[in-house]
C-alpha cells in the first residue's frame, strides 16, 4: 500500500493521515478569517442606539408636545401622527429598492447611506421639537418634519439592520453582533424615556395650573419651549456621535454572503403571493391589532397621567416602569416561548387588559405602577412573538412554493409596512376623537369628556383590539416547519437581510 502523499515520512504502516487535519486547519482559518473583536460588537451595537433613543422619546412625549407645549388642536395634531407615521411606513419599501441597488464605495455599500442620513435626520429631529414664531402653520411644520424624521429614520435603520450580513461569513459570530445589537437598541429605548423625561419633566409639572381663575389655555412658558430644546438636541447629538463610532469600529466586508437561488418573481408578484398565504395574513392581521394596541397605550398613557388623574409627578417614574419591565422579561418570554409554544405565549399578551381598565377605574399612584409593570411585561411579548412566528411562517410558504429568496424580503418588508401603517390609522383616529371630544390645547383642566375619552383610549380601545387580535391568532392553524438543520441558515438570513429588498 503507497503512503499518504504529502506525509513528512513516509512509513509502510501506520502513516498519519493529513485529511482531518487539513480540514480541521481550514476549518480554524475560516473561523479565524470571519472572527468579529469585541470592539467591532460593541461599535455595531452602538450603531442602533439613536433611532431607538428618538423613537422612545417620540413615542411617550411628542403627543404631549404637540397638544400642551405647541399647542395646536388635537385634529392637526392627529394629522401629524398619522402622515408622519405613513411617511415612515412608505419608505421603508422605497429604501430597501435604492439601497440594494447602490455600488459599492470605498467605505461600502450600506454605510454611506447610514453616514449620508445622519446630518439630515439629526437636524429634522431638533426641529421636530422646535417652536416655531408663527401659530397658523404650527400644524404644516409638525406634519412636515416628523414625516420627515420618520422617513429619515427608516433609511438610516434599514441599511444598519442589512450590515449584519455584510460583517463576517460567520453564523455564529453575525447571532453575537445581533445580539450585542438588540442589547445595545434596549439600553437605547431605556436612555431616550429617561433623558427626555427628566429634562422635559419641569415643563409639565402642577405649578404651571396653580391660578385656578385661569380656565383656558395657559401661556406657552418660555422654560417649557427651552427643556424640549435641551431635550432634542440632546437626543439629536446621539446620531452623529454613534454614527462615527459605528464607522470607525466597523468594517463592511466587500460582496454579500447572501448566496443566490436564481431569480425571484417581481416584488408586486410575490406580494400577492405572500398575502394569499393564509397563516401569513392571519398573522399579520392579528399583530396589526395588537401592535396598534400597544402603541395607542403608550402614546396616551402620558396624556391620562397629566390631564386625567392626579399623576404628575409619576410620569417619568411609570414610564421607566414600563420600560424596565419589557427589557427584564424579555429573557423569561423567550423561555416560555420554547418550553411551552408560540400560541401559548401568546397569552401573555393579554395580561395587561384586565389592569389597563383597572388603572382606568382607580387612577392612583401603586395602581399606575404595578399596571406599568404589567404591561411591560406584555409589550415584551407582543414585541418577541411576531419575529419568531414569521419565519415559520415563510418555511411554511416555502414548503408549498418554489421561488428565490425575495419572497423573504417581501414577508418581512410587508409585515414592517402594514405594521407601521396600522399605528398610523390607530394614533390618527384616537387623536381625533380628543378633538371631538372637545380637548383645549394647552388648558390646565380639560372638559369630563375629555377625561373619559382618555380613559377610554387607554382601557376600552386597547383591550378590545388586543382580545380580537389574540382570537384571530388563536384560530390561525399552525404552519409546518421544515426540520431545523435546514431552516436554520434561512432564518438567520432572514433575521439580518430582510430589509435590502
Amino acid at each position: 500500500m503507497a503512503s499518504s502523499p504529502g506525509a513528512p515520512r513516509a512509513p509502510a504502516v501506520q502513516a498519519p493521515p493529513p485529511p482531518p487535519e487539513a480540514r480541521t486547519s481550514e476549518r480554524g482559518s475560516d473561523s479565524r478569517a470571519g472572527h468579529l473583536s469585541f470592539c467591532t460588537k460593541v461599535c455595531y451595537g452602538i450603531g442602533g442606539i439613536p433611532n431607538q433613543v428618538a423613537s422612545s422619546a417620540t413615542a411617550f412625549y411628542l403627543q404631549l408636545f404637540l397638544l400642551d407645549v405647541a399647542q395646536i388642536p388635537a385634529a392637526q395634531v392627529s394629522l401629524v401622527l398619522f402622515g408622519g407615521k405613513v411617511s415612515g411606513a412608505a419608505a421603508d419599501p422605497v429604501a430597501g429598492f435604492f439601497i440594494n441597488r447602490s455600488r459599492r464605495t470605498g467605505s461600502g455599500r450600506l454605510m454611506p447611506w447610514v453616514l449620508g442620513c445622519t446630518p439630515f435626520i439629526t437636524t429634522a429631529y431638533f426641529l421636530l421639537w422646535f417652536l416655531p414664531p408663527f401659530t397658523s402653520l404650527r400644524g404644516l411644520w409638525y406634519t412636515t418634519f416628523y414625516s420627515l424624521f420618520q422617513a429619515l429614520a427608516t433609511f438610516f435603520q434599514v441599511p444598519y439592520a442589512a450590515l449584519t450580513m455584510l460583517l463576517t461569513p460567520c453564523p455564529k459570530e453575525r447571532d453575537s453582533a445581533t445580539a450585542y445589537r438588540m442589547t445595545m437598541e434596549m439600553a437605547g429605548t431605556l436612555m431616550g424615556a429617561a433623558v427626555h423625561g427628566l429634562i422635559v419633566s419641569g415643563a409639565h409639572g402642577p405649578h404651571r395650573c396653580e391660578d385656578p381663575a385661569l380656565p383656558g389655555p395657559v401661556a406657552i412658558s418660555p422654560d417649557a419651549t427651552r427643556l424640549y430644546s435641551i431635550a432634542s438636541a440632546v437626543v439629536a447629538v446621539t446620531y452623529p456621535v454613534c454614527s462615527s463610532l459605528l464607522c470607525l469600529g466597523v468594517k463592511e466586508r466587500p460582496g454579500s454572503s447572501v448566496p443566490a437561488s436564481g431569480p425571484g418573481p417581481s416584488f408586486l408578484a410575490g406580494l400577492v403571493l405572500t398575502v394569499r398565504h393564509p397563516p401569513y395574513l392571519k398573522l399579520v392581521i392579528s399583530f396589526l391589532f395588537i401592535s396598534a394596541a400597544i402603541q395607542v397605550e403608550q402614546s396616551y398613557l402620558v396624556l391620562f397621567c397629566t390631564h386625567a388623574s392626579r399623576l404628575h409627578d409619576h410620569v417619568q417614574g411609570v414610564v421607566l416602569t414600563i420600560l424596565v419591565s419589557a427589557v427584564l422579561s424579555t429573557p423569561l418570554w423567550e423561555w416560555v416561548l420554547q418550553r411551552f409554544g408560540k400560541k401559548t405565549s401568546a397569552f401573555g399578551i393579554c395580561v395587561m387588559v384586565p389592569f389597563a381598565i383597572l388603572l382606568a377605574a382607580v387612577p392612583t399612584a401603586p395602581v399606575a405602577y404595578v399596571v406599568a409593570f404589567v404591561s411591560g411585561m406584555s409589550i415584551s411579548v407582543s414585541l418577541l412573538l411576531p419575529w419568531s412566528m414569521l419565519p415559520d411562517v415563510v418555511d411554511d410558504f416555502q414548503l408549498q412554493h418554489q421561488h428565490g429568496p425575495g419572497l423573504e424580503t417581501i414577508f418581512y418588508s410587508s409585515y414592517v409596512f402594514f405594521s407601521k401603517l396600522s399605528g398610523a390609522g390607530a394614533l390618527g383616529i384616537s387623536t381625533l376623537s380628543l378633538e371631538f371630544a372637545g380637548y383645549e390645547a394647552g388648558a390646565c383642566k380639560q372638559a369630563e369628556q375629555v377625561v373619559v375619552t382618555l380613559k377610554v383610549l387607554i382601557g376600552a380601545v386597547p383591550t378590545c383590539m388586543i382580545l380580537t387580535g389574540l382570537c384571530i391568532l388563536m384560530v390561525s392553524p399552525t404552519p409546518k416547519v421544515p426540520r431545523q438543520n435546514s431552516s436554520r441558515r434561512l432564518s438567520l438570513q432572514r433575521r439580518t437581510s430582510y430589509t435590502l429588498a
